[in-house]
Parts: C-alpha cells; structure tokens; sequence
C-alpha cells in the first residue's frame, strides 16, 4: 500500500473509530492487581476486557474467533482470531492493565477523564499502550476485507506493570491448542521505532529482622531500619559498580541498572524498630549475569549477621527472588524484525531499557519484534499522553501489515 492510499484508509477510521475508542477504554481505572487489592471485586479489568470483547464480537467479520480467558485468581486474557486462508499466523500483542493515578497532573487534565488538547491524547494508558490496542481493533474489519491469506491473531493481557506475569499461561498454549505464531508484534510505545532487543528485569524485597526495645536502651535492640540503611548503601555501591562496568550503547542509559523501589520499617520513634523491609530492581544487559548483583549483595549482607546476632539469634537478612522479565535479543534472521523494517521503512534497529513481554515471546520460540505508538517518557507518569500523529502513524503500519498479509 502507498503512502497516500494508506493515509487516506486511516483517515476514513479517525474519528469514528479509534478516538472514540480510546475515550471509553481511558475512563476504566483498570489497574494492575499491585495497585488495586481488590481487582476481583471492583471489576475493572473484566469490564475492559468485556468493552474490547465486545467491540470485536460486533464486527461483521465472517469466522472471527473471540474468547476471554479466565482462570481461578487470575486476570483476565483477551483472545481474537481472524482468519485467513493460510496456516502460518501474525500476532499483534498489547496488555490492558494501568499504572495508578500518580498526582501532579496539570489544571484540566485527570489520569482517567481523556482530554484531547493540541493533538495530544491526554489519560492514564494512551501511551502504555492503549492507543496501540485502539488502533488494532479499530482496522480489524478491514483486516478481514483484505482476504487474509495470513491468518492474524490479538492477543491483549494483564499484569504486564507487575512482572509480565499475565501472558504466560496464553504464551504455554502456543504450539498446543493455538497455532505458533510466525511473527509476533507486541505495541509498547517506541515512537514507531523498530525494537529488537531490552533488558532483563529481576525484582528482589529485603526483609531486615531485628530486635525492639526501649529507645533509650538501644543497646539492648538491633535496629532494623539501621541494617537496612547498609544494605541500600550496598546496593548503590553495586550500582556504581554497574555503571564503570560493561556498556552497550545501544542502550539508553548504556549500563545495568539497580535503584531500590520502596522502603517500610519501624514502630514509633521511641521504639528501636523490629522490622524494615525494601524492594529493589536489576536491570541487566541482555549480554550481563544475572546472579552477579544478587550474590553480591548476599555476601554482604552476611557480614552484617554476626554484629546482629551477638545481641539476639532470631535477627537476620532475608533476600527472596520475587520474579523476573528475560531479555529480549531477537535473532539476527527474525522474520518479525525484518516484517517490521519493511512496514516502517526504517533502515535499522533500535534497543530499549523497559522491559515487556517481548523476551518471554522468543523464549518460547516465537520471532518477535517490539514496534507501537507513543513515547515511553510519557509514560508511568503523571499528565500521560499519546500524540494523534504517533496513532496515525501506528493506523497507516497497520493497514499497510493487511496488505502485506492479503
């Protein structure tokens, strides 16, 4: 497809499918479990998956497969075949869930009433990556009018803001009862860039145990938040470390990363405090060990015992794993990365330090390749948006994907 014929397809869409979309989906604070205790119960996540679900369902799309997956505990999966006359598929993957609200948004604009103001997209998940899924379903339809002989198949989860964890159970289907994909394209926002590799992703909570007493005794307690500001010194120091290590500069920044999320401990100021627990991320490069940072700071955390310890045995340090994202590194020969290079027209391939479900995709054998609308600096923050032209852009590598697979 030509660049005229395919702007004037994706204008034809705008306005009557795909803003409106996106305003509906926006105003639905499905956030990610992390942030919302209580998911099952506010329904959230069902009702977007429901809106998509049956947005897909009214198409006039003769064959069109939609199911929502559901398990016991778990988050929802969206599922959608269009078929065509082949066998071989293309997957176009996208995950629902949201960040939480953040404050600090400016007069006028709110994470979960959009505004369109000055060719933005203003709300929570226009650019992670709503509007990717927007335009998705807004050219299914015309998927279909195309006469696949490629079959394309969505997929959109959850949990993806809290370790990629939603898609898994879909990704162990694959080459079972669903059909391996060929290529897989998953939205996150990359200015349209073409994506071929991110980083590793390791996830980590410390739990410093020590011993309360009187403050004006502390001699007699182990004070947990001091333990704990020891081993966060270590961890900066490790990063440090990190940083005059190994560089790949196709990485933004061009080094392994380590920052700890959050911190809670103590009582009351006049009580030497019991416990104090933080959590801490590893970034990796995809070419970096990824049990070097944690045995490091194991090691360390040892030496601190036998102070602790001489006043009270049942004091320690306890690191547990709480979950990881791969790298992504596609192959040198993916046919995703080359089907998308040929979409955009882009001469070359770019790397990323997020990380998404991209890694877990070629694990399982499937070449994929990372290329969707927006900027991922506007993103996980407050005044979150997605320029008109970036989800223009996305519309016209779509119907241009279609006339590919036709």
């Amino acid at each position: 497809m030509d660049s005229a014929r395919a702007d004037r397809f994706v204008s034809g869409l705008w306005d009557d499918e795909i803003v409106p979309q996106l305003v509906d989906y926006i105003r639905i604070p499905n956030k990610s479990p992390l942030f919302d205790a209580e998911w099952q119960q506010h329904g959230y996540m069902d009702r977007a998956a429901e809106l998509m679900a049956a947005w897909c369902r009214s198409q006039p799309i003769k064959g069109l497969k939609v199911e929502i997956v559901r398990a016991k505990g778990r988050t929802p999966v969206l599922f959608c075949e269009i078929p065509g006359s082949g066998t071989d598929t293309v997957l176009l993957y996208g995950h629902m869930d949201k960040q939480p609200e953040f404050t600090g948004w400016i007069d006028g604009l709110s994470p979960w009433e959009p505004v369109l103001r000055d060719g933005k997209l203003y709300g929570r998940g226009t650019c992670d990556m709503k509007g990717f899924i927007a335009c998705v379903l807004a050219l299914a339809p015309s998927f279909k009018a195309r006469r696949l002989k490629v079959p394309i198949h969505l997929a959109f989860s959850y949990d993806e803001e809290v370790g990629c964890t939603g898609v898994r159970p879909l990704i162990a289907r694959l080459g079972e009862d669903l059909p391996r994909p060929r290529a897989i394209i998953v939205g996150e926002p990359t200015m349209m860039a073409v994506i071929d590799a991110h980083k590793r992703i390791d996830a980590y909570k410390t739990l410093v145990t020590g011993r309360e007493a009187h403050s004006s005794k502390p001699h007699l307690g182990v004070n947990a938040i001091s333990v704990a500001a020891q081993l966060v010194g270590e961890l900066d120091r490790i990063a440090a470390e990190l940083a005059a290590a190994g560089q790949d500069q196709r990485f933004q920044p061009p080094v392994s990363t380590l920052q700890v999320g959050n911190i809670r401990g103590g009582t009351a100021p006049n009580i030497v405090p019991k416990s104090c627990r933080f959590q801490w991320q590893v970034r990796s490069l995809p070419s970096a060990d990824p049990a070097a940072v944690p045995k490091e700071f194991v090691a360390f955390a040892a030496t601190l015992l036998p102070r602790m310890r001489a006043v009270a045995a049942d004091t320690g340090v306890e690191t547990t794993h709480e979950g990881s994202v791969p790298a992504f590194q596609a192959k040198p020969d993916s046919a995703a990365v080359a089907l998308a290079l040929s979409l955009t027209g882009a001469n070359a391939t770019q790397a990323v330090s997020y990380g998404t479900e991209a890694g877990l995709f070629e694990q399982a054998g499937c070449p994929t390749v990372i290329c969707g609308p927006g900027d991922i600096e506007q993103a996980h923050a407050a005044d979150e948006f997605v320029s008109l032209g970036q989800l223009e852009a996305c519309m016209t590598f779509l119907a241009k994907l279609a006339e590919r697979l036709a």
